[in-house]
């Protein structure tokens, strides 16, 4: 399981984006590896789309390369407010860590500080 970071999945999604063709490798990459996200991490993706009337084609963009919702498990509180009590890291990084360690799944992520807290944590990373 790959759990994927909004930085990716926003490089996939825009062709704009800085980091859009390393998103593409990095996806094309995983092979049969399943690809998720936390509901948190979808929501981050999806707002320049909301904004520019295109939710329902980057969802349908989403859907088409295989990433799905991933639950946080039941104790997602307090497993969170101790990852960001630890790293330091905002709570939506949090997020894709806690459930990264949820699903026992690597991290991808083109922000550095999430990837080395992922390390740090025993989890491996890539981006």
């Amino acid at each position: 399981m790959i759990v994927l970071d909004a930085s990716v999945l926003i490089g996939q999604l825009d062709g704009r984006d800085p980091h859009h063709t390393r998103a593409r490798a990095l996806l094309e990459a995983s092979g049969a590896e399943p690809l998720g996200a936390s509901a948190i991490s979808l929501a981050e993706t999806l707002v320049a789309p909301a904004r520019a009337g295109r939710l329902e084609e980057a969802e349908a963009a989403l859907e088409r390369i295989g990433v799905g919702e991933l639950d946080l498990g039941d104790d997602a509180p307090a497993r969170l407010a101790k990852l960001r009590a630890e790293t330091g890291l905002k709570l939506p990084d949090c997020c894709v860590l806690a459930t990264a360690q949820q699903h026992a799944g690597a991290v991808a992520s083109f922000d550095k500080d999430l990837a080395a807290a992922a390390e740090e944590l025993g989890l491996k990373s890539h981006g």
